[in-house]
């Protein structure tokens, strides 16, 4: 029986565990990325761990998400961040030379390598031939320090694309119509395996849109082959020697297939608040728009910056419309200067953003109260852009530039005629002067590591206890994410690496009163409903509820890197074994788990007795022996101390 082109990579990895799917596997890590939201708690466990210098083959620490400098905070961070890379082995990409998945993509992915980053947009990589994933700050220290990655070994679904796009229809549309076939959910211990001849046509940087999205499915990652395509990609960008052929064998066996014809796509919309509230734009044209921003990692290429220069040249955007674009990188930013492009953006009357994060993570820009905001991003969770009742569309760099000018809705396939030939440049402009190598291992030494007030101490994590009764403090729906749990924004993202700072803004979107009663209640038991956790890989979602004294999360399920992320900090993520027990459970019930170290250890039933009710649920941990091991431990961190 063949291998798929994610089993290849794996197996090629695999350094503990079988190939069994379901089961736990630990795979060797080739390169990591941090970014400065996640990278300074990051720095500050593998500071903890005591290994001087990295492991892995390459490791960069990129400055993308906190480029707002209203106080001192993030500029010490950045700091923070430079002087640990140049002392440890990191490469340190500077304030400025962009998004870090759109410079990876460019400067450091390489087929066939693992890669994971404290990011989950990370499967970015996938476009390349990359197995990659976000993964919590905690995993990627570790990695770093030349530790295992451990995931569940995937099912694969088979994404098979066949015919070609038709003009003015793009990549962005491909992955909203897988999201609207599988949808949030749909993708949780799974990887997302694209073929079919359709892929031909879809150069890496569109290849990578989809993979980037995948992170939105819940998988563990997406991944395209790596071909003739991916070969002109890396030419152009300098870096021919990388390449590798992958691709799936003839024989390979997929868990699942779903067939998607490119030709028959239209443009499209993930309507507020999630990613798979799909319509086409057809059923949306006219509506009233008042802000559109175009770039995140997921579209700001120089291909789409392009096609964006290109419909907005010669025309103004509507005086009712905010028009905002952020280029993903310098080497793009820098060759649209060149070509001119960059200043038919400008004379449209869009603001030009420095290349970083920005809106996306809701770093400026946010829209007028109620304002509908097309965007290009990946992510449309309420209260994201920093506007509360903001209504968040995502569309293509098509859509958004279209719809820029018209001032509503607008479908680029009946405003626009035929789409002009764009390709890939023969030659990027390659310059990583904004790319610091780290210091020798011979001049390590001597470099200071530089920190700010800012930074306090990882949380403290204690070791499973024999029983727990805590109070049910919180209790929240489906499908909350890490933006619930612990919100980003211009306002609260300089103090991630302030933990008790941070902790007054855990559920503020659910709760508000939620931290206060936590802390009072000194432990206490969080409950959920199903897909818990989606969304951004921040472990601060797991370590602020660990400040708070959060000992349990109980819920219909979890969104893989969240829960491993509670593990990680020493908080036990149960499941309800029938979920509609969910229904039985009120917030401020006081909760039990007698024997539940002896119940763990011993792989025995664990059962929840609801005190105030006066009734007994089945619950379920499904842990491994290794994640037995780390609560045990009180988390990966000092489960790693005790076996280095």
């Amino acid at each position: 029986m063949g291998l798929t082109i994610a089993e290849k990579i794996l197996k090629n990895h695999l350094v503990d565990g079988e190939m069994i799917k379901g089961t736990e596997i630990g795979i060797k890590i080739d390169q990591t990325l941090t970014q400065d939201a996640t990278g300074t708690m990051a720095y500050l466990e593998f500071e903890a761990m005591g290994v001087d210098r990295v492991k892995t083959e390459r490791s960069v620490a990129y400055i993308d998400h906190n480029t707002l400098q209203s106080g001192f905070e993030n500029a010490d961070d950045h700091r923070f961040i430079g002087s640990i890379a140049k002392k440890h082995g990191i490469y340190f990409s500077r304030p400025g030379n962009g998004i870090c998945h759109q410079v990876h993509l460019e400067r450091f992915g390489i087929p066939g390598k693992t890669l994971i980053g404290s990011d989950s947009h990370t499967p970015t990589g996938g476009g390349i031939g990359m197995f990659a994933c976000g993964a919590g700050g905690l995993d990627v220290a570790v990695a770093m320090g030349g530790g295992t990655y451990y995931i569940t070994c995937p099912e694969i679904v088979n994404v098979k694309l066949t015919g070609k796009l038709s003009s003015w229809v793009s990549a962005k549309d491909v992955i909203l119509e897988v999201l609207r076939i599988l949808t949030v959910k749909g993708g949780v211990g799974k990887v997302i395996e694209y073929t079919g001849e359709g892929i031909a046509s879809l150069s890496v940087p569109e290849r990578a849109t989809i993979t980037n999205m995948g992170a939105e499915l819940g998988a563990t990652t997406s991944i395209f082959p790596s071909d003739e395509v991916t070969l002109e990609f890396l030419k152009a960008q300098g870096r021919e020697a990388d390449w590798v052929e992958i691709k799936a064998d003839s024989d390979a066996v997929y868990d699942s297939v779903v067939e998607i014809d490119l030709s028959t796509l239209k443009p499209a919309a993930a309507c507020p608040h999630s990613p798979d509230n799909i319509k086409p734009i057809a059923e949306l044209a006219g509506q009233k728009v008042d802000q559109v921003c175009i770039g995140s990692c997921t579209n700001s290429s120089y291909m789409d910056l392009m096609k964006v220069a290109t419909i907005l040249k010669g025309k103004t955007c509507h005086p009712d419309v905010s028009l905002a674009i952020a280029p993903g990188s310098k080497q793009v930013f820098q060759m649209l200067a060149e070509n001119g492009a960059l200043a038919d953006l400008i004379a449209s009357g869009a603001r030009i953003l420095e290349c970083a994060c920005g809106p996306c993570i809701g770093m400026g820009q946010s829209p007028n109260s109620k304002g509908v905001s097309l965007r290009t991003f990946n992510r449309n969770f309420e209260g994201r852009s920093g506007t509360a009742d903001g209504q968040i569309y995502l569309v293509s760099p098509e859509t958004a530039a279209v719809s820029a000018i018209t001032g509503v809705f607008t479908d680029p396939t009946t405003y626009l005629g035929e789409m002009p030939e764009f390709k890939l440049p023969e030659q990027f402009l390659i310059q990583d002067n904004m790319i610091e190598p780290p210091a020798t291992p011979e001049q390590a030494d001597k470099v200071e590591i530089l920190r700010g007030p800012n930074i306090k101490p990882f949380p403290v994590t204690t070791p499973l206890a024999d029983s727990i009764e805590a109070q049910a403090v919180l209790k929240v729906g489906d499908n909350i994410t890490t933006d619930h749990i612990m919100p980003a924004g211009a306002k609260i993202l300089p103090y991630r690496s302030n933990i008790p700072y941070l902790s007054q803004f855990c559920f503020a979107v659910c709760d508000t009163t939620f931290p206060e009663r936590a802390l009072k209640a000194e432990k206490s038991i969080i409950v959920g409903g199903s897909n818990y956790g989606q969304g951004s890989s921040r472990e601060h979602a797991a370590l602020v509820p660990l400040y708070l004294g959060v000992k349990v999360v109980l819920v219909k399920s979890f969104a893989r890197i969240h829960r491993s992320n509670l593990i990680n900090a020493g908080i036990l993520p149960l499941t309800f074994e029938h979920e509609a027990d969910y229904d039985l459970i009120e917030q401020g019930d006081y909760l039990e788990l007698p024997n539940l170290k002896d119940c763990i250890v011993g792989d025995k039933p664990v059962v929840l007795f609801d005190k105030t009710k006066g009734i007994e649920i089945p619950v379920n941990a499904n842990l491994s022996g290794r994640a037995k091991d780390i609560l045990l431990a009180g988390g990966l961190l000092n489960y790693t101390k005790q076996n280095s």
